[in-house]
């Protein structure tokens, strides 16, 4: 029997279930992040109001700069999850982008926007 090259459109469609379920939730998560850098949820005047205290405008400014950071990889995991979307309508989703050959299932379950298996991610780190 020759080696599979692709997935089948039956195993495409559980794909796409599982990369619309994490993108709903990471969409959630990325609007719930800008919500609270651009003050959206708050009435008060942390914004606003003059302070003096340096360590607590220290401990503020890091704060949002890490909140600023999550969101920026949060962009990032979306777009992947729309690219794999793509890469399924395509019918190219879950081929290994150098060795051509299938990614585990096991992997595109818990990384479904993943382009390489686990091999070539280690060898490409070498």
């Amino acid at each position: 029997m020759a080696e599979k090259t692709r997935y089948t459109d039956e195993e495409l469609e559980e794909f796409r279930q599982i990369i619309n379920e994490k993108l709903v939730l990471a969409k959630r998560d990325y609007d719930e992040m800008m919500r609270v850098l651009t003050n959206q949820d708050s009435n008060d005047v942390d914004d606003t109001s003059p302070t003096y205290k340096a360590l607590e405008e220290g401990s503020a400014t890091q704060t949002k700069e890490e909140l600023i950071s999550m969101a920026a990889r949060q962009q990032k995991f979306i777009q992947g999850l729309k690219a794999a979307l793509v890469r399924i309508e395509n019918k190219t989703y879950g081929i290994d982008r150098i060795t051509g050959k299938l990614i585990p299932k096991e992997r595109l379950r818990v990384v479904p926007h993943a382009t390489l298996s686990v091999e070539s991610k280690m060898s490409q780190k070498k």
